[in-house]
């Protein structure tokens, strides 16, 4: 058992990877301009920048959370780090667009090492209901405080060096670990993990990348065979991999955590609020900057009070629980959320930056508050000394979600807009309003005032479909948490062992 003291110490640890992935998470955006005009990657090379380390890390999550169960989670945390620093500095100074594809792609591997291992720690470290619920508590404030930091340090760093100093900033921060993790982490592995199996490692992977490639390329390029191939194949993959996992007496994936309602609906609802959440992250910079004119670093501090309220909802989490019934605060918290999502279809092309903040600050608060405690469910759901496997589940729920909300609600956003503009639009204002607003600029005065108005309309029309979509999908989360979640825990929960298996 660790002391009481040192369980703080070790969480400070703990917190670093998590805030760097979640700044590393908005920082790119920033940069993508710059290192674009420098490397002059082409569209397709621009893409797999952007896309190859989620990719690889929904690819490795569940293979990474029961590698750390098996070799020991502190074990696999320093890895990742080491790599997660080396792979940075890489990033950094990468001189052609293969270069930083290669040194993104190894961002993922171990930035999937990372998450499910701090995540799977703090279940063994803080084995009390309450001080764990306050460990994670943090550990997702300290993740929408990234989310925060991350416009306005890249905003910066950019202003006065080059791009590739967003990726340095992460060396510093992994060296800390590096040196603080072996003194105040202890480590934690399964005693009894059975042998490795290969193929069950390949399955996996073959499930997880071929799937979220293929709801990328949908998210971009419609539903095109290509990426309804890649679908198909991950799904028939992950069948098989369903199959093996039965079939064998020890294993990758203990499929029985799913028998648990409390684990099964955690995850669920996870997956599909952070659906809505990313889908809103996806349409809202471009509402803030192309419909409202705001610059790029003035749109992130406009954003600013959501990421506050993501914070002072995740903190808040753990006190409300000891008051209200949890299964009543998740539901509420995705009600607060959806009340948000009626709120953006109040805006207009005019204006609506009060209301945009308003809701953001509501969606915010309200999904940071829900998903704080459905954290604390999946890793208190499952057995110790499967942690790491039932965080990487939980982390692969996230990823996909974030995939599925920008490709569904994306796509639907550009359907609606597409809809709305007249047949004579330019070919390029079709496509997207950052389209619409580079051809307006080339056109005479009256016609390229008329194109931009337009377009603007009918993009604010599609923001009011998606937010009635993704209010109509909290809404429906809540219940279904509320419901799945209520229920007392089952035997599952019952049969885990008392105290954490534990070396030094």
């Amino acid at each position: 058992m660790v002391r009481r003291g040192g369980q703080w110490w070790a969480l400070a640890v703990l917190v670093l990877p998590v805030l760097l992935i979640s700044v590393d998470t908005t920082v790119l955006g920033f940069a993508l301009p710059y290192l674009s005009e420098d490397l002059a990657p082409t569209g397709a090379e621009q893409l797999w920048i952007v896309d190859v380390y989620s990719f690889v890390l929904a690819g490795l999550l569940v293979f990474m959370g029961t590698l750390g169960d098996r070799i020991g989670r502190r074990r696999l945390l320093l890895i990742g780090g080491a790599a997660f620093g080396a792979a940075s500095v890489l990033a950094a100074f990468a001189t052609s667009p293969l270069m930083l594809i290669v040194a993104r792609a190894l961002l993922g591997v171990g930035g999937a090492t990372l998450m499910p291992s701090t995540l799977s720690l703090i279940r063994s470290i803080f084995t009390e209901d309450r001080t764990r619920r306050t460990a994670v508590a943090i550990w997702s404030a300290a993740f929408s405080g990234g989310m925060a930091v991350g416009p306005v340090v890249g905003g910066w760093l950019l202003e006065h060096f080059w791009w590739g100093s967003v990726f340095l900033i992460n060396v510093p921060v992994m060296v800390l670990l590096l040196v603080a993790g072996p003194l105040l982490l202890p480590e934690f592995r399964d005693p009894n993990p059975g042998r490795f199996d290969p193929w069950s490692a390949l399955l996996s992977l073959g499930t997880m990348l071929p799937v979220v490639y293929g709801v990328k390329v949908a998210a971009t390029e419609g539903l095109t065979w290509p990426a309804g191939a890649a679908m198909v194949l991950g799904l028939a993959l992950g069948a098989a991999f369903v199959r093996r996992q039965r079939r064998l007496d020890q294993p990758m994936l203990d499929l029985g955590l799913f028998a648990n309602r409390r684990f099964a609906g955690s995850v669920i609802t996870n997956l599909l609020g952070v659906f809505a959440l990313v889908g809103l992250l996806f349409l809202l910079p471009q509402y803030l900057q192309l419909v409202l004119g705001l610059k790029p670093l003035v749109a992130a501090l406009w954003m600013l009070p959501a990421t506050v309220a993501g914070v002072v909802g995740a903190l808040a989490a753990a006190w409300l629980a000891r008051r209200v019934r949890v299964p009543v605060l998740i539901s509420l918290g995705l009600l607060f959320g959806a009340a948000g999502f009626l709120v953006l279809t109040t805006i207009g092309a005019d204006a609506g930056l009060a209301a945009v903040v308003v809701a953001f600050v509501l969606v915010g608060g309200g999904v940071a508050l829900s998903e704080t405690l459905t954290n604390d469910l999946v890793i208190s759901a499952a057995p110790v000394n499967r942690a790491g496997a039932a965080s990487a589940i939980s982390e692969t729920g996230y990823e996909l979600g974030g995939a599925l909300g920008t490709a569904l609600l994306g796509s639907l956003a550009t359907a609606v807009y597409q809809s709305g503009l007249p047949a004579t639009a330019p070919a390029a204002a079709h496509d997207t309003l950052g389209g619409a607003v580079a051809t307006a600029h080339s056109l005479p005065v009256a016609e390229g005032a008329e194109l931009l108005s337009a377009a603007r309309e009918s993009f604010v029309t599609a923001l009011h479909t998606s937010a009635w979509v993704g209010a109509a999908i909290l809404v429906y989360t809540a219940l279904q948490a509320y419901f799945l979640l209520g229920r007392r825990r089952n035997r599952l929960k019952k049969a885990q062992p008392e105290e954490p298996a534990m070396s030094a």
